[in-house]
């Protein structure tokens, strides 16, 4: 485990961490932010995931290895997109493997556990949880989001189209609906894959990335609607690269600073010097929102954000 950095600067600086990364999740866990990115490489090298930690968004530690195909026996490559949980003592890392392209095919949506947020995390089932195509969605790139009644909804979705259904409380399995059905689609015009939910003043913000994710064209877009099941009406892109800064931003997650009412985008994005689509890095800026409650466009930046330290 080493620190990223010991001096005493103000600004993170972006990207926030070292290494090629993509599709980071962030949360907050016993005062502490964290960020759990994918290792950005040829699919066969995706074999392993490392989590970062930090007190202040400014100065973040390497844990590696958190997560690997020694641990999950089906999976051998492709580890994808992390989703983190915190339920009761256990910490929950939803994942994909294996970029399946049929059913049954080994491989699809897993679930680790650990009594930490470092990790070591564990198979949880032995096996995916969601290991088929559904309404045409490649079963990749989850997000768990917990709703205002503490029902746990699993959201996800590669090739165009995405799906929610609901978790079991203990995340072992799907529970069905109450006209039976297991999976409801929720494809927002312009969705490819990238799918992250939050409430705010009582409504669902869904958030998804568009365009092709080795290409300039990455972008993060979002809709709101009155419940997690839609409709959900493509209100525009508030992501998207700055020529001047970078290309391809796109595949994010959220923080919230509810003390200040801050809100930080994390997500990745390519180097203008880079033409290799693996070299991808994570970074950090603001989020606002307008009086209206709709995203303002997120700016792209170099400087990243002010240190926020956690007490």
């Amino acid at each position: 485990m080493s620190a990223q950095s010991t001096d005493q600067k103000k600004l993170s600086g972006n990207p926030v961490i070292q290494g090629w990364y993509a599709d980071p999740d962030a949360a907050v866990f016993n005062n502490t932010y964290w960020i759990y990115p994918t290792y950005s490489d040829k699919y066969e090298k995706q074999v392993f995931m490392d989590a970062y930690s930090s007190k202040d968004l400014v100065h973040w530690t390497k844990h590696p290895d958190i997560i690997d195909t020694g641990s999950v026996k089906w999976a051998h490559m492709a580890m994808w997109a992390p989703a983190i949980v915190k339920k009761g003592s256990k910490y929950y890392l939803f994942f994909g493997a294996n970029d399946i392209h049929k059913d049954h095919e080994p491989g699809g949506i897993g679930v680790g556990v650990a009594d930490k947020p470092q990790g070591p995390f564990k198979d949880l089932l032995g096996k995916p949880l969601i290991n088929v195509i559904v309404n045409g969605a490649q079963p990749i790139d989850q997000f768990v989001f917990r709703d205002k009644d503490g029902k746990y909804y699993i959201l996800y979705g590669g090739w165009g189209h995405a799906n929610i259904a609901r978790l079991k409380d203990d995340f072992t399995g799907l529970l069905p609906f109450a006209d039976r059905t297991t999976f409801k689609e929720i494809t927002p015009k312009g969705y490819v894959e990238g799918i992250y939910m939050f409430m705010r003043n009582n409504k669902y913000y869904l958030m998804w990335s568009e365009g092709g994710w080795t290409g300039p064209d990455y972008s993060v877009a979002y809709a709101i609607a009155d419940s997690p099941f839609g409709p959900f009406e493509r209100i525009g892109k508030i992501l998207q690269q700055d020529m001047a800064v970078a290309t391809g931003a796109g595949h994010h997650s959220l923080l919230h600073d509810a003390k200040h009412d801050a809100w930080y985008i994390v997500y990745h994005r390519r180097p203008l010097t880079e033409t290799d689509g693996n070299h991808r890095v994570v970074c950090i800026d603001k989020m606002e929102f307008d009086q209206k409650g709709l995203i303002k466009p997120v700016k792209i930046t170099t400087e990243g954000v002010a240190a926020v330290p956690l007490k």
